[in-house]
């Protein structure tokens, strides 16, 4: 059971970085990853593409997956940065409610979703990242955006919380503990 003296790493958002935060929460450590690593994981996956796209002026800024100057990694790079740390990711079928998530499961690292945003009145639509991590028994929500981690008082809290990310069309990814 968490304790005052538990100590909570929580990354602030910055531009579109929430993958990196996102995973530097996960990890509870400051540079798990870094952009450079994550600009590098991105770039492999671009030469490894057998259907690389033709280059254009853009391709400067906005690449396949990430942007140049913004971040905003896909969860192509999610995944390869996780397969790198010795991680596995299951994709929660969102057909089922979060009461098939076994939030007990020893294997299981964190959960990271992927939610819709909306921002400036409906001008800016994006997708942001956002873990949640059980630490010293209890879940928190490390979202990037937040000024400080949220504690969820139970499973049962954490539940709703994941069955509201599924019903407003939010992906559930299980980061699990070794390769399945």
């Amino acid at each position: 059971m968490a304790t005052e003296n538990t100590q909570i790493y929580h990354e602030r958002q910055r531009l579109q970085f929430c993958l990196l935060h996102s995973l530097n929460n996960l990890f509870q450590q400051k540079d798990a990853f870094t952009r450079a690593s994550l600009n590098e994981i991105a770039e492999k996956l671009v030469l490894d593409d057998p259907s690389k796209l033709s280059w254009t002026p853009l391709s400067v800024l906005v690449k396949p997956h990430y942007n140049a100057i913004t971040g905003n990694y896909d969860i192509n790079v999610l995944m390869v940065a996780l397969e790198g740390k010795g991680k596995s990711v299951i994709w929660h079928d969102r057909r089922n409610g979060s009461s098939l998530i076994n939030l007990d499961d020893d294997t299981l690292m964190g959960i990271v979703l992927n939610v819709s945003v909306i921002k400036y009145g409906g001008l800016w639509k994006s997708r942001h990242w956002i873990t949640l991590k059980r630490i010293d028994g209890v879940w928190y929500n490390l979202d990037s955006d937040l000024v400080a981690p949220e504690t969820f008082k139970d499973d049962e809290e954490v539940r709703e919380f994941l069955d509201s990310i599924i019903n407003h069309g939010g992906e559930v990814l299980l980061v699990m503990n070794g390769t399945q």
